[in-house]
């Protein structure tokens, strides 16, 4: 079992940033691969950013340019950076962690832009 941990997010105004964090346990973090996706009301979950073990790197069309995902295997933790934040950021965003064939999630933070 893996345990995924977010912080971060909160209230930003339109234009601003934010970073979550994301910590997950296990000896073996450094294979995991690891992504952040959001859920805004009334929609369906959808992938924001995704990073392999090799660090590569995938980002939907809607965030490319502003948000940037990395890791940190040294403290088991990735790290999404967002700039430039919009209305349509809003949602909440859930940490995911996939290991060979199982996926664990994270609780879930909420990201609120509004002036």
């Amino acid at each position: 079992q893996v345990q995924v941990v977010e912080s971060g997010g909160g209230l930003v105004q339109p234009g601003g940033s934010l970073r979550h964090s994301c910590a997950a346990s296990g000896s073996m973090f450094s294979i995991y691969a690891m992504g952040w996706y959001r859920q805004a009301p009334g929609k369906q979950r959808e992938l924001v950013a995704r990073i392999t073990s090799s660090g590569d790197t995938i980002y939907a069309d809607s965030v490319k340019g502003r948000f940037t995902i990395s890791r940190d295997n040294a403290k088991n933790t990735v790290y999404l950076q967002m700039n430039n934040l919009k209305p349509e950021d809003m949602a909440v965003y859930y940490c995911n962690a996939h290991v060979v064939v199982n996926d664990y999630w994270g609780q879930g933070t909420q990201v609120t832009v509004s002036s």
